[in-house]
């Protein structure tokens, strides 16, 4: 419990190698997370290659990437098993095939957001910091080059590991009663109660801006929230058209006749 109520992303790392024995368990806890239907549809990539991991963070903005001892790549995985599949006589080419269906995508990008939210945990109780990486998806044609990936592959996140060189406050999350409901979604958040909570959070993030930048003010929740939903479309909107590409058929299927 201490672990995951005092999660926090660590951005600055000491040079200090992980020592093979440790990876190799963090990798293990990766593997205990739960899978979809034992179907295992996910793997991760070690980067080691000093050149490789300064692609990496060119990719994503962000030199820390390049300096983390540790990092991974994580990707959902439907290849393995249609190898499987096809020893065992199944036709992966034919229509009924079903590995490469939407569902089976957003599966197997589930179970690979599982495994490395575990292995992340499990880093942080060996006293090891993390940060997730979804900026590594900001080009994703490049990074589907890069790591080669197959047919049947799709990034989902990055995860840096390493020994905290910084100690940064904990981030606030919004009131319990603003992401908790009882039996049933909201009809709407026109109501005191929300506007309230909403007013507070507001206060508390910008607060909590304030205290780490003060030469340069972050806008308020409620501010961060406008800004995101009217930028210009993200590069990770790519993504409808770079899974067909993948092997992936991620159009609505039809609905059956009765």
């Amino acid at each position: 419990m201490d672990t995951l109520l005092n999660r926090r992303s660590i951005r600055r790392f000491e040079s200090t190698p992980i020592p093979p024995k440790t990876s190799e368990l963090l990798e293990l806890a990766a593997q205990r997370a739960a899978t979809s239907q034992f179907l295992n549809a996910w793997s991760a990539i070690r980067i080691t290659d000093p050149a490789l991991k300064q692609q990496l963070a060119e990719i994503g903005e962000q030199p820390y990437i390049a300096e983390a001892p540790l990092l991974y790549i994580f990707v959902l995985d439907q290849r393995r098993n249609a190898h499987i599949a096809k020893e065992q006589g199944i036709d992966v080419s034919a229509d009924g095939f079903n590995l490469a269906s939407s569902y089976r995508f957003l599966q197997a990008q589930n179970d690979a957001v599982l495994a490395l939210h575990a292995m992340e945990t499990a880093a942080e109780s060996l006293g090891l910091g993390c940060v997730i990486l979804g900026s590594v998806l900001n080009d994703i044609d490049r990074l589907i080059t890069l790591l080669h990936l197959r047919q049947l592959t799709f990034p989902v996140l990055g995860l840096a590991i390493g020994k905290p060189a910084q100690q940064p406050t904990l981030k606030p999350r919004m009131p319990r009663s603003m992401q908790f409901f009882e039996n049933a979604y909201p009809a709407d958040f026109d109501n005191e109660e929300f506007s309230q909570s909403l007013i507070s959070f507001d206060a508390t993030v910008h607060q909590y801006y304030d205290l780490r930048h003060a030469d340069r003010p972050v806008a308020a929740f409620s501010a961060q929230i406008k800004k995101v939903s009217s930028a210009e479309p993200s590069r990770l909107n790519d993504i409808g058209r770079l899974a067909p590409k993948q092997g992936f058929d991620i159009r609505t299927q039809p609905e059956q006749e009765h």
